[in-house]
């Protein structure tokens, strides 16, 4: 028996897997921006940890903190740096890689890295 639509084997419903794929495009381009960003702000935090941590060894050993932070971190993500050092206190805060200026500030990680001059 002959579908109800067309007059082929397939009924006429040639092409339907592609108009459904057509419409699920722009969920699937959405998902993907949802889950690059979020890997985007996993990695960012990964670094501002890696890069607080190296400026209080800087000031443990003398150094200058932020310039030792600043090493620390790939070129790209120097940009949208912040260090603050406070005694013994190193706190980096990094914006995520993001399309949207307006949400990677709202998205900024911060990691805070503390150490004791050595008594001597």
């Amino acid at each position: 028996m002959r579908g109800a639509r067309g007059t082929g084997p397939s009924g006429g419903w040639c092409g339907q897997a592609s108009v459904e794929l057509l419409g699920a495009l722009p969920v699937l381009v959405v998902l993907g921006l949802f889950l690059f960003q979020a890997l985007a702000v996993g990695y960012a935090a990964v670094l501002a940890g890696n890069a607080a941590e190296a400026g209080a060894l800087s000031l443990a050993g003398g150094g200058d903190a932020e310039d030792a932070a600043r090493e620390a971190l790939p070129g790209w993500s120097r940009a949208g740096m912040e260090v603050a050092v406070d005694g013994g206190l190193v706190e980096v805060s990094l914006r995520p890689p993001s399309p949207l200026e307006a949400l990677a500030e709202r998205l900024e990680v911060s990691s805070t890295a503390a150490v004791r001059a050595p008594r001597r």
